[in-house]
């Protein structure tokens, strides 16, 4: 007998994924960790969703050949737990679309993004192969954010922005999209800002205009992670040498030393909203007192208390850092676990 809808049981939470994938090292550190988080047996997400805002097609074919590089690793997992192989055509089979804004948005070309898509394997194949050849094997963000949301259970989704608010700014102009965000999404944890009230920073001063729409019209919660935060939480290169072992060639780790000269420490902005994002329960940040958080002509963030306020920001706890850092090692070098079965 089929279980009804009200039966079956409630998967992870979905993660919507908005970045601005090729500016800065952790965005891709940040996507790593939710592979991590979703490619465990336990696992405490799931990926419904990526788009970028760099308008350089490169950062969705990154996001493309990370996508593919994981789940290429999930099944090499299964093949060496005794597992069956599984034919070419499964292994290659597209997953979820990439978002991509064409709007003219940051579109220079990465160094961490372009060596390593350029690499080849004995063959001359890529060594990282993607589907994102051009722009019609992307997909609009703002639909496609709209529609990963009809998908959700309701308030068993999290939205995660760590660029600039363009394509969140597109999904509220959607038809009926506000109504679906107010049923679906938990809440919005956006890295941008600098809190209570501090300089203007990159991702509002990307996107004013996008930034305003978002905090006054965002029909759910909001935590915001602002720069001070993410500042005083270094990612170690240690990691990027010690922690990969397990794959020969790893796009991460290409990423990371294309970026700048190794060894060094990069901070992790945008892992701090997707650390709060997945275990906003897990005691690594203290949240400030409700309040409503509004975006100045200039691009500064200013925070108001108010009892029936809907925003707040997260606050470093010294005493957590370590156990941050140690928090971010484990979960974005993580290798992943093979595909669980499904009834």
């Amino acid at each position: 007998m089929q279980a009804t809808a009200s039966e079956r049981p409630i998967p992870p939470v979905g993660i919507v994924f908005d970045c601005d994938m090729g500016n800065a090292i952790d965005d891709v550190l940040a996507l790593a960790m939710l592979y991590g988080f979703s490619g465990s047996k336990e696992a405490e997400a799931r990926l419904v969703s990526v788009s970028v805002t760099k308008s350089n097609l490169l950062a969705a074919a990154f996001c493309d050949a990370l996508a593919l590089f994981y789940r290429e690793a999930s099944f090499a997992a299964l093949e060496a737990a005794g597992g069956p192989k599984l034919p070419d055509y499964l292994r290659r089979r597209r997953g979820l679309p990439i978002g991509y804004s064409d709007k003219g948005w940051m579109p220079d070309d990465s160094p961490m993004l372009a060596r390593p898509l350029s690499r080849r394997d004995s063959a001359g194949e890529p060594l990282y192969p993607h589907e994102v050849e051009d722009v019609n094997d992307t997909a609009m963000p703002g639909p496609l954010m709209r529609n990963a949301l009809t998908a959700q259970h309701d308030q068993n989704c999290i939205v995660v922005l760590t660029g600039p608010a363009t394509n969140l700014a597109e999904l509220l102009d959607l038809p009926n999209a506000k109504p679906i965000i107010e049923a679906k999404v938990k809440m919005l944890v956006v890295m941008g800002g600098a809190y209570p009230n501090g300089e203007p920073e990159f991702n509002i001063m990307s996107d004013i205009d996008a930034a305003r729409k978002v905090f006054a019209e965002w029909p759910t919660p909001i935590v915001a992670s602002g720069f001070e935060v993410g500042s005083e939480l270094a990612y170690p290169a240690e990691s990027i040498e010690a922690d990969f072992a397990w794959a020969e060639d790893h796009p991460v780790v290409d990423a990371y030393r294309a970026y700048r000269t190794m060894p060094y420490d990069t901070p992790t902005w945008d892992l701090t909203a997707v650390l709060y994002a997945v275990r906003p329960d897990g005691g690594y940040f203290q949240l400030s007192d409700p309040g409503t958080i509004s975006v100045l002509e200039d691009g500064r963030t200013r925070f108001a208390s108010s009892p029936d306020g809907r925003h707040r920001y997260l606050i470093l706890d010294p005493a957590q850092k370590a156990n941050v850092i140690q928090t971010y090692r484990e979960w974005v070098s993580a290798r992943p676990d093979p595909p669980q079965r499904r009834r």
